[in-house]
Formats: structure tokens, C-alpha cells, sequence
């Protein structure tokens, strides 16, 4: 998932908190099956996810099948990474209740592999796998420092920005899509000018942007080095990164350029159907998400242009740990899950952005065009923006600390009108507690 990830699921996998009943289910069922026999002299791969990564949908699993009458599959998905991620550590450290192929989001990768990277396969060994399939940075975030390489890259997020031609119409601005990235090319404070001048003649009940944690996230992705640098030296307390997309969001806030929502909850939601904002940083999975929320109405009038700078945000990988009962065979259908073939077919199905540049050519994304957003190249746009992404310096605790910026301290700025410098203290607090623990 997903660079890194954090605050509030930036996934289209993200789904609600599942009943504890049905997770306990689900839990006993992935345990149950990774344990699977073979009693019809067929062997059964075991799958576990966070999420609708969309492998049977696309009817990925039904073509390894056809190709390997051998071969059974079988997945386990449990909806919520942050519940998933917890009993897959345990499992790994008890070495039972397993998957054969494990599948984990950036976020947490990092720990992943500093604390049980030694129970996972190197992937780079698969058969069929080469490292030039992979972008450089998505390769990079599997790889330990003995080049070792525990996770084979699935989807990623490059950063776009999503916005309303009829509301930039209505306020004086360029619709065209070209002309809308050339606003803030190169720098995301000539998107907060393009803000200001939106808001001199903006249609009444709008505002520029959603939020300013939206910002902060589109902003501080672009960077490489972000809450670690690369000898592992904690940034969070004042880092550059960290810094200029703090400022940002906080002026966004201050300024009344944001519509004070929190992502993912029911009041952004209807800010969608009401027209509410004009623009939003989006990656890939988020067209659909903005999609089912603008519904008819939005058809035509959203439209996706270039973020101000190349940024990923999200993704995630496929491991195969040690302790599978079908370790060979896992390897080879996560080597083939991953292939730039199978991927474009998967953003073809699902809207999953490929961590392979090859797919990019293949007409599954070579030809994309999304008429809900006005006809918009969008795997171009996006493509482009993947190619440019920063190699992400990932440390430990990433989502916490992320959270504290999104979820504590951005939040007292902008729906509060807490002082800056208190709501600094206080996401500076909430990060302590959580690398203290």
C-alpha cells in the first residue's frame, strides 16, 4: 500500500470495522485452511488478504487453476488491515495458522521486517521473477539491507488530483485538464494559490478542497525522506517533510480553503453528492470511490489532472512465509499474481494500479480512458505520476505516527481552531506514546 501509508485508509480495500462474530469467523476459517489437506491429490494454496484485492474477481485464480490442474486456491480475506496485520505476526511467530501467500500493506512493512523479515522467503529467488519488472522505489521497500526482498509488489497509488470543471468554470478557472496541472505544477503552494483564487469567485456552498489531512497526506508523500531519514534518524519531530505539509495543511485550514471533512466518514461522503468541494487528491482506487459518491450527477463533471508533485500513496505486496505447507508452489503463484500480465488485467477489473511499468503499455492500461471523468487518460496520468515517486524511507511505526498528524493534530487546527503550535504539541504527544510503547 500504500509508500507510506497512514491516517485513515487510503485503500479501496478499506471496508468497515467487520461484526466480531464474523472476524472471529473468518479468523478460525484462515487458521482452518492453512492447514488445508489434500485429499483429492490436488494441492490447496492458501491466500491471505486485508480486503477485496480482487484476484478472484478478475478471475486471476480461476486462470491459474486452468493452468495448473494441480493446483486449488483458496482465499481468506478479513476486511481490516489493522486486524488482519496483529494475527498475521502472531501466526508467523508461532509458525501455524499461516496462508502459503500472505499479503501486507506498506504501512507495515517495516516492522514486518525488522522484527520477522528472517521468516519469509526472498522473493527475489522465485522462478519468473525479475527485479526490472518492478518500479525501483516499489522494489525497494521489500528489500533489507541484505538484499533480501520479503514482498513482491502489487498495487500501488500514484497521487493525482481530482477536481469539478463545472465549478472551476463557474469560478473563473481552467477546466482543461492540462491547463488545471499547469496551475500548480511543480509545487503544492500554487495549489493552495490556486485555491485563493477560486475562493475570490467560488460558487456559494463550495470551497477549494476537502481537507487539510488530505493535503497534508498528498503533500508530505513526495517526499523520500518523510518521518525517518536514511540512517534511520526520527523526522517527525520537525523534519523538512514534515514540516512544509504541516504548513500547508494548516494554511489551507486558516485560510477557509477546505470544507473541514474527515476522509472516509459519512459527512465526506455526502459532500460528494452535495458538490460540496471542488477538488481532492486522489489516487486510482479513489475514482471509484468518488464515483459511487457524486453518483449521476458527477458524470462529466469531475475530472483528473496532474498532482503538483510525483507522490505514491499506499500499496501493498505478496510474502510467502517460511512456515507455509506449500512454500514452492505459494512462491510461484505470488511470482505470477505479480507479473506486469496479470496486474494490468487486475486495474482493468478493479482499479488496482500496477507496481510494474510494463503493464503501462499493455492496452488494458495503454488505452484507459474513464468516461465518468470526462474521458481522462487516467492510467497515463497516473502512470506518470508513478514513475516519478520518490524511493520512501519507511520506519517503524509509520501508520501511528501518520495518524497523529491526520487524526489528533491537523484536526484541532482545522475543525477545532486550536493554535497551530498546541495542535503540533499534541500530534507530537500522540506520536510518543505510540513509538514508546
Amino acid at each position: 500500500m500504500r509508500g507510506g501509508t497512514h491516517g485513515r485508509r487510503p485503500r479501496a480495500r478499506r471496508a468497515g470495522a467487520a461484526p466480531a462474530a464474523l472476524t472471529a469467523g473468518l479468523l478460525l476459517a484462515a487458521a482452518l485452511t492453512g492447514c488445508a489437506a489434500d485429499g483429492d491429490g490436488r494441492t490447496t494454496l492458501s491466500v491471505g488478504t486485508f480486503g477485496v484485492f480482487g484476484y478472484r474477481q478478475a478471475g486471476l485464480y480461476a486462470e491459474y487453476e486452468r493452468l495448473h490442474p494441480e493446483i486449488r486456491i483458496k482465499e481468506n480475506v478479513i476486511e481490516r488491515s489493522d486486524t488482519y496485520f496483529p494475527q498475521f505476526l502472531t501466526h508467523l511467530v508461532t509458525g501455524s495458522g499461516l496462508a502459503d501467500v500472505q499479503a501486507v500493506e506498506v504501512g507495515t512493512l517495516h516492522d514486518l521486517a525488522a522484527g520477522q523479515g528472517r521468516r519469509l522467503e526472498d522473493l527475489s529467488r522465485a522462478p519468473g521473477v525479475r527485479r526490472a519488472d518492478w518500479l525501483g522505489w516499489k522494489w525497494a521497500q521489500a528489500t533489507d539491507p541484505d538484499g533480501r526482498t520479503i514482498g513482491l509488489g502489487t498495487d500501488i497509488g500514484p497521487i493525482a488530483v481530482c477536481y469539478r470543471k463545472d465549478l472551476f468554470r463557474r469560478a473563473g478557472l481552467p477546466t482543461d485538464r492540462e491547463a488545471v496541472g499547469r496551475l500548480w505544477a511543480g509545487d503544492w503552494r500554487k495549489y493552495l494559490d490556486a485555491g485563493r483564487a477560486y475562493r475570490k469567485r467560488a460558487p456559494a456552498g463550495t470551497v477549494f478542497t476537502d481537507s487539510a489531512a488530505g493535503v497534508y497526506n498528498a503533500a508530505v508523500h513526495g517526499y523520500p525522506e518523510r518521518y525517518y531519514d536514511r540512517s534511520g534518524r526520527p523526522l517527525y519531530t520537525g523534519g523538512p517533510a514534515v514540516r512544509a505539509a504541516w504548513d500547508l495543511a494548516v494554511r489551507a485550514a486558516r485560510e477557509g480553503l477546505t470544507a473541514r471533512l474527515r476522509q472516509f466518514e459519512k459527512p465526506w461522503d455526502q459532500a460528494y453528492a452535495n458538490g460540496r468541494f471542488a477538488t481532492v487528491a486522489c489516487p486510482p482506487w479513489m475514482l471509484g470511490y468518488i464515483k459511487e459518491k457524486s453518483g449521476d450527477a458527477g458524470r462529466g463533471q469531475w475530472d483528473v489532472a496532474a498532482a503538483p508533485r510525483p507522490a505514491n500513496w499506499g500499496g501493498s505486496f505478496l510474502t510467502v512465509p517460511k512456515a507455509a505447507r506449500h512454500r514452492a508452489q505459494a512462491m510461484a503463484l505470488a511470482a505470477w499474481l505479480t507479473a506486469p500480465a496479470q496486474q494490468a488485467r487486475l486495474f482493468a477489473r478493479q482499479s488496482s494500479f500496477p507496481s510494474t511499468p510494463a503493464s503501462y503499455g499493455m492496452p488494458e492500461l495503454r488505452d484507459a480512458r474513464n468516461p465518468y471523468f470526462g474521458g481522462a487518460p487516467v492510467a497515463r496520468i497516473f502512470a506518470r505520476a508513478a514513475e516519478g515517486a520518490p524511493t520512501l524511507v519507511i520506519g517503524p511505526h509509520e501508520q501511528q505516527i501518520g495518524t497523529a498528524f491526520t487524526d489528533v493534530g491537523i484536526p484541532q487546527v482545522e475543525q477545532q481552531g486550536r493554535d497551530p503550535r498546541a495542535a503540533w504539541a499534541a500530534a507530537q504527544k500522540e506520536i510518543h506514546n505510540a513509538v514508546d510503547e
